[in-house]
């Protein structure tokens, strides 16, 4: 029987996964789905079908040496490998069989822009709860936090000195007893203003002194005035900052250091804070060492470092991280472990790394699927980062499995995982900017390519080193274009977003103005009879 395109179309494509002289840069033709015609995506197209050999070099960490697809991520182009690449992602990949629909793995990817909304719009606010005050700095406040009783709920001295009824000279009483006429106790700053204590006199305001009969009293001295001290001198009076019932701090405030000290003054043990994700990060990979040089074979864990500090930048809250092997066993175990964490939170997400692909160690779909779940997300239509998987289990917890490479990784959980957090934590997508672009980007039919930029002048130049495993060129990073399938031209805008950890980008309509030369004055020239200039209204 002949082998038809996956659309019944026409011929198959090459059964070597060439596309020979059906490929797309020559004019499309039979077994490319939707009609793609000189490079370029014409009508209405089904999403596209991805297959195996996209995924591998994304999710293998180490391989990017002998990828031919990781070279061109430090370059805007496309050279004759990654082109055989886009050909046999978009062709179908028939290679003699029946037909697509029995050929194993395939599966429809998202576009880089649905699976960023999907990701947004399948997750719902998680509810408010009270918190620790030591663990609401930076969140939310759900409620209006109120006194719970006068702020400060007792009259107390504002000086170290003596709590005194009257005019001296006083008779010294015992601390804490209540003072009759022209006495006095000792009293410390902070302490509570017995009964009958009218004033504080400063300890620097009074001497003890012996009286007529040999008996110690306190009397006015060193830097005092005459009448001092005056009824309510140095006395802290209950309620003056809040009365019970104040509101002390608004809903909606975001907590600061400040506000969580001013809760615990009005009484506060906890406060209602709007939800946040709470995530477990599951490192996979028994080639990856954790310290040391690696031993050919082995790599150094790029996660461990850095993935739990994004994923705060994100809004979620990492309460633990697990390491496992490459076993089925052990990712089965990994994810239905429901057992809280240290501090009592059950996992929202759990994000694994590595184990996206189609090998016989990536065994997160099939954990999933023996979980009860459903897969959301699987692959997007990006590079790096083509290999990213959501799923949601029965039971609300959602797994977002990050390819095993470090930059396709931050890629994924840039498209998928920061709209996820934001989602469940009561914000909006992450948003993006523009950014002219300081290259021509040649076109990548139907793939949409994430390149980590510096800005050179105002423009976004793409960075080198910037392959699936590579981190050199993030790291120097200013933000990160979203170059689409048709590619930029040289000055064009292109969509772009900040990095966690970066600063917001610049708004390209602000940018001319701020550049604005300002107008030149015409300097007067000096003339003989004008005499020497006086400068003195200058220094006034």
């Amino acid at each position: 029987m002949t082998a038809t395109a996956p659309d019944g179309s026409g011929p198959p494509a090459a059964a070597d996964g060439d596309a020979g002289g059906n490929g797309v840069r020559d004019g499309g033709g039979d077994g490319v789905r939707g009609g793609i015609r000189d490079g370029l995506e014409v009508g209405p197209i089904e999403p596209r079908i991805q297959t195996d050999p996209d995924t591998a070099d994304e999710d293998t960490a180490g391989q990017d040496a002998a990828d031919p697809d990781t070279a061109d991520e430090d370059t805007a182009g496309q050279d004759a490998a990654d082109q055989d690449a886009v050909d046999a992602d978009t062709a179908g990949q028939d290679t003699g069989d029946e037909g697509a629909a029995e050929e194993p793995h395939r599966h429809l990817a998202h576009s880089w822009q649905e699976a960023r909304q999907l990701a947004f719009d399948c997750a719902a606010p998680l509810p408010a709860a009270p918190v620790p005050l030591r663990q609401a700095l930076g969140r939310t406040l759900a409620a209006d936090v109120v006194a719970l009783q006068d702020m400060p709920h007792y009259a107390s001295s504002a000086m170290d000195g003596w709590a005194v009824n009257g005019s001296g000279p006083w008779i010294l009483a015992e601390p804490n007893q209540r003072l009759a006429p022209h006495q006095a106790s000792p009293i410390a700053t902070g302490g509570l203003i017995p009964a009958g204590a009218k004033a504080v006199l400063r300890s620097e305001s009074g001497v003890i002194d012996a009286d007529e009969d040999g008996l110690p009293v306190l009397k006015l001295g060193g830097t005092a005035k005459p009448g001092d001290p005056r009824n309510g001198d140095h006395i802290r009076k209950a309620g003056e900052e809040a009365a019970a019932g104040d509101v002390l701090i608004k809903r909606g405030t975001v907590l600061n250091p400040a506000h969580l000290a001013l809760a615990a003054l009005a009484g506060s043990d906890a406060l209602p804070v709007l939800g946040k994700a709470v995530v477990r990060l599951v490192f996979t990979g028994s080639e990856v060492v954790a310290s040391g040089m690696p031993a050919p074979g082995q790599v150094r864990d790029t996660f461990g470092p850095q993935l739990a500090a994004v994923v705060g930048m994100l809004g979620g809250i990492c309460t633990e991280e697990v390491k496992i092997g490459d076993t089925y066993a052990e990712w089965l175990a990994a994810l239905e472990d429901t057992d809280p964490a240290a501090d009592g939170l059950p996992a929202d997400v759990v994000i694994t790394t590595g184990g996206t692909g189609r090998s016989g160690t990536d065994h997160l779909r099939r954990s999933a699927a023996e979980l009860g779940g459903r897969l959301l997300i699987d692959g997007v239509a990006m590079r790096p980062g083509h290999p990213a998987v959501l799923a949601e289990l029965p039971d609300g917890r959602y797994i977002l499995g990050l390819p095993g490479n470090p930059l396709a990784a931050m890629m994924a959980l840039s498209t998928i995982g920061a709209p996820l957090l934001a989602a469940l934590g009561h914000g909006p997508i992450p948003p993006l900017s523009e950014v002219p672009c300081g290259s021509t980007i040649d076109a990548d039919p139907g793939r949409t390519r994430l390149m980590p930029f510096r800005l050179l002048y105002g423009m976004a130049s793409p960075a080198q080193h910037t392959g699936p495993g590579m981190m050199r060129g993030l790291a120097a990073a200013d933000g990160v274009l979203v170059v689409p399938p048709h590619g930029v031209q040289l000055g064009e805008l292109v969509p772009a977003f900040a990095l966690p950890w970066g600063a917001p980008l610049p708004d390209p309509a602000a940018a001319p103005a701020a550049q604005k030369p300002a107008a030149k004055r015409t300097a007067r020239k000096t003339t003989a009879s004008d005499g020497p200039v006086d400068w003195s209204a200058l220094l006034d």
